[in-house]
């Protein structure tokens, strides 16, 4: 049900009469929200290919690994999209727990894409922002959903930003005046 009507449209009642129970039912199999998004959170993972960024982390250049990483999650994202549109569309809905479990994966996602570049890039902030940008589900989203690129399209287009990024160090001076 959070994928076909929402997080947010989703209740103990509208879970019970789907599966063929009594409400009490539910409520003796997940006590609370966290527990009952737990369980479809797992339910919904375990058939899912997902990314691996352990696998990212062997390949050591930072385009390389931006293309390898990008197109791992842009797979991930179009074969799970429609729940996490859900998921992510209606992120205020979800258990903190949850939420927490979405951007501890993001943060690995970009920890991993930002260690193949130098040091001294590591640290500007303005490249994790756009290392942050690429691995998100919203700028795929609208990359290959809403201006209808293609994954590969897509991989190869925030690879590039980011590798401009890396090695671009903004001026305060000029940032300020164009504000």
């Amino acid at each position: 049900m959070h994928e076909t009507v929402g997080p947010a449209a989703t209740t103990i009642a509208g879970i019970a009469k789907t599966a063929g129970v009594t409400r009490l039912t539910v409520y003796r199999h997940f006590p609370d929200d966290e527990a009952l998004y737990a369980a479809c959170s797992a339910h919904w993972l375990a058939g899912q290919a997902l990314p691996d960024p352990e696998a990212w982390a062997r390949i050591v250049g930072p385009e390389e690994r931006m293309k390898a990483g990008l197109a791992d999650l842009y797979r991930y994202y179009r074969d799970g999209e429609a729940m996490l549109a859900r998921i992510y569309g209606e992120i205020d809905h979800v258990p903190e727990g949850i939420r927490q479990m979405l951007r501890a994966a993001e943060s690995r996602y970009v920890t991993v894409l930002l260690s193949a570049f130098p040091a001294k890039a590591r640290v500007r902030r303005h490249l994790r922002a756009v290392v942050g940008h690429a691995a998100s589900f919203c700028t795929w989203r609208s990359l290959c959903r809403d201006r209808g690129l293609s994954n590969g399209d897509a991989v190869d287009l925030m690879t590039a930003f980011t590798l401009l990024a890396s090695q671009v160090t903004p001026s305060r001076r000029r940032l300020s005046a164009a504000r």
